[in-house]
């Protein structure tokens, strides 16, 4: 199975995982505000760099989609306004809800990186070996 990759996806996913680091890095050193909304800006530009602005926009604002997007959107405003705490966990549920649907592409994606493929793709593999055994 191969995947073609343009030059903008590529930095789209760079700077999603730079938005993930940063969050990361913000949560580490106690809810840094500074480091969680650029960790947040680099996500979301990384977003709509891999899916195009447009179908950006169409994810969150399709109605099936809401509710995911409504608390991203307001744990990223929480942020803003400082409340980085609150604003981290409503928009972690928001991510979990909204992204959950690219779920396959991503486990797909992670397969065909070299060694990372096999890194990430060992967990999936237990786990689907589990699922099988118990269902």
């Amino acid at each position: 199975m191969s995947y073609e990759i343009s030059e903008i996806k590529k930095i789209g996913i760079g700077l999603i995982g730079f938005g993930i680091l940063f969050s990361f890095l913000a949560v580490i050193l106690f809810f840094d505000r500074g480091l969680l909304a650029l960790g947040n800006i680099f996500f979301l530009s990384g977003v709509g760099l891999l899916l195009g602005w447009r179908s950006m926009l169409q994810l969150f604002t399709k109605k099936a989609n809401l509710k995911g997007s409504l608390p991203f959107l307001a744990g990223l405003f929480l942020i803003f306004v400082r409340w980085p705490i609150l604003g981290i966990i409503i928009e972690i549920y928001g991510s979990i809800v909204l992204f959950s649907g690219f779920g396959p592409s991503i486990t797909a994606f992670l397969y065909h990186i070299p060694v990372v493929g096999w890194l990430f793709g060992y967990p999936f593999n237990l786990f689907d070996q589990l699922r099988r055994l118990l269902g």
